[in-house]
């Protein structure tokens, strides 16, 4: 698929549900953070020396190495994508919101099938990633170390014996690896169990965020786990602690669950039910009352309330209805409230040729 076509398809392969563990862990994804030898970070860049590094990247993803583990990679600049195109890339968890800055600087990769990316000239040089659905954390490692071996061949990156890969965020130096979980906890939330969890995962030196990353909410039940140290831990120690980490949650979102069918059945399968007949026949609908309600549904699915409806449909719903990409979908810029019906729209017509 190319990159054209990637903004305008809804599908990603983390959306499949296909993983292991994907009754709670919707993804996983590794990002490692690279800069070459002999020019400053981003935030110091020139328009010059950003334009050597995406040339650079553009020669180096031709490499044998990583056309062999990962296919074809395309580069293209963001000033080639539609500021709707862009913002479809940060829908769709392929970029950063950081990337819409500056789009003159910057660049992305991608693998046909979306899996492996580059970011090129973020908050440093590279940021090679990998993306797949479900608890594959050694997976994602493993391809995107294949990328960063094939690149290392060619381009030059700052390291040191002492720091290891240097970066522009210290936090960063050392392996340069961010790894991270996307998980839907509902039973979590609603019993009240989650706050505690967080404050033990930051003891943990763990980070947690929303479904967009920094500064974001965690709408929908959503809550993405990653490392916050990357100094004094090689990259198995990280991916196995927070292996470690997501697998316990995933005991206890279970049990959470269980525990709530058992004790509030109806009330439980009344709130399902609630947020599919909502879905289904609203004729307007907010951003966030869709993010809640797809949460309600989609955790229906996975307690088999709600029979015949694909997991991977409920979070491809969540993003087929971004603002962006309601706006790509309908070829016209919309406003807020012609969004909420047009979003409606969409999501009865998903549900409703389930039923057909």
């Amino acid at each position: 698929m190319s990159l054209k076509e990637t903004v305008s398809n809804p599908y990603s392969k983390w959306l499949d549900a296909s993983g292991p563990e994907s009754d709670v862990i919707i993804s996983s994804r590794v990002r490692i953070a690279r800069n070459l030898v002999g020019y400053p970070f981003p935030h110091l860049l020139g328009y010059d020396n950003a334009d050597k590094i995406i040339y650079a990247v553009q020669s180096a993803i031709l490499s044998s190495t990583i056309q062999k583990a990962v296919g074809e990679l395309e580069l293209s600049r963001m000033t080639e994508l539609s500021p709707t195109e862009r913002q479809i890339l940060v829908e769709k968890h392929l970029i950063s919101p950081d990337m819409l800055e500056h789009p003159e600087k910057r660049a992305v990769v991608l693998s046909t099938n979306e899996v492996v990316g580059i970011m090129v000239n973020e908050e440093d040089h590279l940021r090679i990633q990998c993306l797949l659905p479900g608890l594959q954390l050694k997976e994602c490692w493993e391809l995107a170390n294949s990328v960063d071996d094939g690149l290392e061949q060619i381009l030059d990156f700052a390291f040191t014996e002492e720091m290891g890969y240097l970066t522009s965020c210290p936090t960063n130096v050392g392996t340069g690896l961010r790894a991270s979980v996307m998980l839907h906890l509902p039973a979590l939330v609603m019993t009240q169990q989650i706050n505690s969890i967080l404050t033990t995962l930051s003891k943990l030196g763990l980070t947690v965020r929303g479904l967009y990353g920094e500064g974001t909410q965690a709408t929908g039940n959503l809550f993405q786990v990653s490392n916050q140290v990357t100094l004094g831990l090689t990259e198995d120690e990280i991916i196995d602690n927070l292996i470690m980490v997501a697998m316990q949650l995933v005991t206890q979102e279970r049990a959470a669950r269980r525990a709530l069918y058992k004790e509030q059945k109806y009330q439980i399968e009344d709130r399902v039910w609630r947020a599919y007949g909502l879905l289904k026949y609203a004729r307007t609908i907010t951003s966030m009352d869709a993010m809640n309600l797809l949460s309600d549904l989609r955790l229906g699915v996975d307690l088999n309330i709600i029979p015949n409806i694909p997991r991977g449909l409920v979070m491809e719903l969540i993003v087929m209805t971004r603002p962006a990409f309601l706006n790509k979908l309908k070829g016209e810029e919309l406003n807020p409230a012609q969004r909420d019906i047009y979003r409606a729209t969409l999501i009865r017509e998903k549900l409703n040729s389930l039923s057909s």
